[in-house]
């Protein structure tokens, strides 16, 4: 499966058009030989202050796609496919590691199997660059402006923040609304949804994952009468606690082919709405 190019319309010509988010991207396909590097001895900053075109960015998946995106990169390459459920077990092909080698930044996280490949085929003139995948807001913006730092691309970061903070705080509000009976729920998370129930306003009553759950978890967590289990969708293991009566809310971590990370908190909001028979 061929590996998903991007290229992404300016922050500023969106603003101009008078879109309320950045959603999207453009409709032209750029591959990393396509893209123009900053002069010899410029720095990121320095190039995107003299208007010249952003550095090309290679991804390891859709999510890192979405930071760099976020932080301000307008030619961004993903390795993994978004069709891929499971990213950890995609295996670079040649062609992938080609287009890591011709990157000025690349971008990818630790727990990824195949980092050390990524590592390897980086060219020397690449900069590597380790993401912290984590969809709390808070870790979210962090990531952004180390990115932003990076890029040279400060100000488009700047924007995005406002927009996520503007858009978050709409949909913090939503779910809270559809509280039942106007009381927080009880929820139980996987280790790596836990943002998804911060965005509900709820804190966990209790989490478990990576691993399957074992037989003493289940008693434990289901002892505390959840009303809802925030499931990770990549890392499934089926229904988590049966019997339990708790309706379970698969969250999705990783964003689409557009690389909208907020569209990844508007589907948990919705998710988790219905779940507690909302609209």
């Amino acid at each position: 499966m061929a590996r998903t190019s991007v290229r992404i319309p300016s922050l500023l010509a969106l603003s101009a058009v008078g879109l309320a988010l950045v959603t999207g991207c453009g409709g032209d396909t750029a591959s990393p030989s396509g893209a123009s590097a900053p002069a010899a001895g410029a720095t990121a900053s320095e190039a995107a202050s003299e208007g010249k075109e952003k550095p090309a960015v290679v991804v390891t998946t859709t999510w890192e796609g979405a930071f760099a995106k976020a932080a301000g990169a307008e030619d961004v390459t993903v390795i993994v496919p978004q069709s891929v459920h499971h990213a950890p077990d995609y295996d670079p092909k040649p062609s992938d590691l080609t287009a890591v080698a011709q990157a000025d930044f690349v971008l990818y996280a630790p727990f990824e199997p195949y980092a050390e490949k990524i590592k390897e085929a980086a060219g020397s003139s690449a900069k590597l660059v380790e993401v912290n995948l984590d969809n709390d807001p808070d870790k979210v913006k962090a990531e952004v402006d180390k990115l932003a730092a990076l890029f040279g691309t400060a100000d488009a970061a700047t924007r995005w923040k406002k927009t996520f903070d503007t858009e978050y705080g709409k949909l913090d509000k939503d779910v809270r609304a559809a509280w039942p009976d106007g009381r927080s729920p009880v929820v139980v998370t996987q280790l790596f949804t836990v943002w998804a129930a911060k965005l509900a306003g709820v804190s966990p009553a209790g989490t478990y994952g990576p691993e399957p759950v074992t037989p003493a978890q289940l008693a434990e967590l289901s002892a505390k009468k959840p009303a809802l289990v925030l499931d990770n969708a990549h890392m499934s293991t089926g229904t988590v606690l049966p019997d339990s009566g708790a309706e379970q809310v698969k969250i999705v971590n990783y964003p689409g082919e557009d690389l909208d990370l907020l569209a990844v908190y508007r589907d948990a909001a919705a998710g988790i709405k219905k779940a507690m028979g909302g609209s």
